[in-house]
């Protein structure tokens, strides 16, 4: 999955040719950080905390009849946001010489906030395309991010703060096949620990332990006994 989305993001990149905007960046950022679109349209130079490696959501852009509108985000959705070490160069060189109130990823002819269809239309749906995956939209970004977190070992409680949910159980509900497979990790990583301690390493060195005796309430062939499917047993 890694692979596809830095593919995307070249593809994107390509397209725009490679030009200052980092349109390429505007994929790493919505896979890797699972903002909504409006979210990542309303980025500004302050709300990318270099020194923590964090984006802050304090506002989102919205469009209301062809135009956008800032409005600040619901409190469950006012969120700070960890991003990769591997984007901190690029985020740093975006945001370098704009106001503390600009945007950081903006149109190349507004200079302002970017919109969906106008990217979409421009590089990313192309790009998409070239890549082999034809109607894949930013907003699918989203439930990427989820399942690199997913994969990456986070649990219920960091998804969900990293989405903006309002629970952890509106996380679940939508992403629960990605816990539910997880719960293989779990267990290979559970097996790992143990072997590395006495709870492991009793079993291996004693295999006698691992004898079970028949219980006393078993018929043994040739014997009396109490069947297991006698009443009078229970």
């Amino acid at each position: 999955m890694h692979e596809q989305v830095a593919a995307l993001a070249l593809e994107v990149n390509a397209r725009s040719n490679g030009n200052e905007l980092g349109y390429g960046l505007i994929v790493m950022v919505l896979a890797y950080g699972g903002l909504r679109w409006g979210e990542l349209s309303g980025r500004r130079p302050i709300d990318v905390d270099v020194r923590r490696a964090r984006l802050e959501v304090r506002q989102t852009v919205v469009m209301d009849k062809g135009y956008q509108r800032v409005e600040a985000p619901k409190d469950y959705e006012h969120r700070s946001i960890p991003f990769p070490g591997f984007l901190l160069d690029p985020l740093r060189v975006q945001v370098a010489g704009r106001a503390p109130e600009a945007s950081v990823l903006f149109g190349a002819r507004t200079r302002t906030w970017l919109r969906n269809r106008s990217f979409r239309d421009g590089w990313f749906d192309p790009a998409a395309d070239s890549i082999g995956q034809p109607g894949f939209t930013p907003h699918e970004l989203r439930h990427t991010a989820t399942s690199l977190a997913v994969q990456a070992g986070a649990n219920v409680k960091a998804v969900q703060r990293m989405l903006g949910h309002a629970s952890a159980a509106i996380t679940l509900d939508v992403y629960a096949d990605l816990f539910d497979d997880d719960l293989d990790t779990v267990a290979v990583a559970l097996d790992r620990a143990a072997l590395q301690t006495d709870v492991g390493n009793m079993w291996a060195k004693s295999p006698d332990r691992l004898r079970v005796e028949p219980s006393r309430n078993e018929e043994t062939p040739g014997e009396p006994g109490v069947s297991a499917r006698d009443p009078s047993g229970i």
